[in-house]
């Protein structure tokens, strides 16, 4: 049992940026946290986390324990859950990273539904613009914009996006429309904008009322192209559309709650009108 007990404390890590924040989620103090680690190397042999003076983080090895844990814990309340004859729903901590702007015009309402499908899991996003490291950071599961590094992540297609132009119908018809490109692969731009926006947000709100051209990627304006407060210029000069993947780390062994927060992303993203533009 202690084996098993310290297992469970050392999966605790899990998603923590401390050994005293995963203490408190475990409800233990550090000192037992500590040495129940100490255990484990001993028992194991190696070395589960590396510490210096700027924290600890996991060793390779700990990674692999970590992953294997984490697998075997969640079969264990699988399984008791069915000789119990209950109804099996995700629960626990899920650590999900989201690109900062995506997450804003796409993934709101996605979450908001899992959340209230399923109500046992505590949904920890993190929103950030860069490409993260899902075993050094503690995360589950990640939707990623564009060409995915190599790795050995598990990765499902969701639907693409692209980078288009676009402006309001009064600015084009006041204007004209272009019709040949000035700032796409390779022409130069030679042009003064006279109006510069801190956010994208504010750039689509100074577009749709007719302020200029706006370039960003289809899926933060899909609303007003739908709607035709935008229309989209130069279709024919528009760079390649841009991958977005739901990338995860333990495939088929993850737990439930990763398992159902994938296929949810999945079967919601794949029908998502952001991806019918590109």
């Amino acid at each position: 049992m202690e084996r098993y007990r310290d297992m469970q404390l050392f999966a605790a890590l899990a998603g923590q940026p401390s050994l005293a924040s995963a203490a408190r989620y475990a409800q233990v103090s550090a000192p037992t946290l500590i040495r129940a680690i100490a255990r484990l190397e001993a028992r194991l042999h190696v070395p589960l986390l590396l510490r210096t003076t700027r924290g600890v983080s996991l060793t390779d090895a700990g990674n692999a324990y970590m992953t294997d844990c984490v697998r075997l814990l969640a079969a264990v309340d699988a399984a008791e859950a069915s000789a119990k004859g209950l109804h099996v729903q995700p629960q626990g901590n899920l650590q999900v990273f989201l690109p900062l702007l995506f997450s804003h015009y796409v993934m709101a309402p996605v979450l908001a539904a899992y959340m209230d499908r399923y109500p046992g899991v505590r949904l920890v996003a993190h929103y950030h613009d860069y490409y993260p490291n899902l075993h050094e950071e503690g995360l589950d599961v990640a939707v990623l914009v564009g060409e995915l590094p190599s790795s050995s992540l598990i990765a499902r297609l969701v639907g693409r996006v692209r980078p288009i132009l676009c402006a309001s119908p009064g600015y084009l018809a006041t204007n004209g429309e272009p019709m040949h490109p000035w700032a796409f692969q390779g022409y130069s731009l030679k042009a003064h904008a006279r109006l510069s926006c801190a956010t994208v947000q504010g750039a689509i709100n100074a577009a749709v009322h007719g302020a200029g051209l706006i370039r960003c990627l289809s899926y933060s304006v899909h609303e007003h192209l739908v709607s035709g407060q935008l229309r989209r210029v130069l279709p024919a000069f528009e760079g390649p559309p841009l991958p977005v993947h739901v990338v995860y780390r333990e495939g088929r062994n993850a737990p439930m709650r990763v398992r159902s927060f994938v296929d949810h992303c999945v079967e919601a993203l794949r029908e998502h009108p952001a991806f019918q533009l590109a």
